[in-house]
């Protein structure tokens, strides 16, 4: 073999390598977990109960469990008891241009009896306890250094001024959902050790700040003495963990799946549910769905319509839109092959949609990515 032989072969190894590494990076799974609070801010504390050491030790827990999985990559806010800025927080999460953000945190009450998990995406409710959960989360920013000038308009003791703030949840509130179900789901499967609150809406600095799919999960009340006891235990951090981890695997199969099956942690707590249909209101600028299954891309869900232009999809061609609960939805592509559309998702990502996934069809109903692919 000549030396400019020698040279074509080599340089064709070194691009299929190059190529092959970038595919599998394409395919990771990036989740950022924000234990709450730290340092000097040691959160709610009851009876020795202290909520920062219980949610580092729960987000410890978790990111163990997601590590066991090589197309998952886990981002941490903090891995030590230290303080970090609430506007730092999300930034971690949207400099790493992470898929999902999970904030994990304990509740509290001056009602010690008051027990149970809640998991809240971004939203302005006008439910008072929603509001105090946001309240309490948010007067944190007090502690951080010129918090006046980093958070101007916005009053921690007022979690409705945040209305006249720029939001960005719009267009990620049904990941979010989504999201959040599967985590609550998970805790209901723990049966009598915690009671499951449900999926609520509050307007949280935390994730407001943070561009992409994310929920504040509150673990259950330290001031309730049992339920406290429990979030203070190994053991049920252990459970509270797996729950977490599971739903967010879940979620992962579910919209950037590749089909392989996840690598499982012992007793893991088993996802048999299945995505809520929500009922389709009206369907805009969509053709009548094809029999058969097919895959799409969803760009964004937003409360904005859009004309269908490129112009407006950073050049993309194609897109179409679903209104479905007073939502927006805009896709990218159709195909019946899983194949081209994850090529079709790795284009929109390229373009800057960064939070974009696939769904699945049958017969114009959406059906589980796993269940298309099989």
């Amino acid at each position: 073999m000549n030396r400019i032989n020698k040279f074509k072969v080599i340089f064709t190894l070194f691009l299929t390598i190059l190529s092959f590494y970038a595919h599998s990076q394409s395919n990771v799974f990036k989740v950022t977990l924000d234990a709450g609070h730290g340092a000097h801010d040691f959160g709610a504390v009851y009876s020795g109960r202290i909520e920062k050491n219980i949610a580092l030790a729960i987000v410890l827990k978790v990111g163990k469990i997601l590590e066991l999985n090589p197309n998952v990559n886990v981002i941490y806010t903090r891995k030590t008891d230290v303080f970090i800025d609430l506007v730092e927080r999300a930034n971690i999460a949207n400099r790493a241009n992470s898929n999902i953000f999970v904030s994990i945190h304990c509740n509290a009450n001056k009602n010690t009896a008051a027990d149970g998990t809640e998991t809240y995406v971004m939203g302005l409710s006008k439910v008072a306890s929603n509001l105090e959960a946001a309240k309490k989360e948010n007067s944190v920013i007090t502690l951080e250094k010129d918090y006046q000038r980093k958070y101007e308009g916005f009053d921690p003791n007022s979690p409705e001024s945040m209305i006249g703030m720029t939001l960005m949840q719009e267009e990620y509130l049904d990941n979010s959902i989504s999201l959040a179900t599967k985590i609550e789901d998970n805790f209901e499967k723990l049966g009598k050790k915690l009671r499951q609150g449900g999926v609520k809406q509050a307007p949280f600095m935390v994730l407001h700040k943070a561009y992409m799919p994310r929920v504040l999960v509150e673990t259950g009340f330290v001031s309730n003495p049992t339920e406290g006891n429990i979030l203070n235990s190994e053991e049920g951090q252990d459970d509270i963990a797996r729950a977490i981890a599971e739903a967010i695997l879940s979620y992962k199969r579910e919209y950037f799946g590749s089909g392989a099956p996840e690598a499982a942690e012992s007793r893991p707590v088993r996802d048999t549910s299945t995505p809520v249909k929500p009922k389709t209101t009206a369907v805009t600028a969509a053709k009548s769905a094809p029999k058969g299954t097919f895959f799409k891309v969803q760009l964004i869900a937003s409360i904005k319509k859009t004309p269908l232009e490129p112009k407006n999809f950073k050049g993309l061609k194609n897109v179409s839109m679903l209104y479905e609960n007073n939502i927006y939805k805009y896709f990218y592509e159709e195909t019946s092959s899983y194949e081209t559309a994850q090529k079709y998702l790795q284009e929109a990502k390229s373009k800057g949609y960064g939070a974009a996934f696939l769904v699945a069809t049958k017969d114009g109903e959406k059906i589980n990515i796993q269940d298309a692919i099989k």
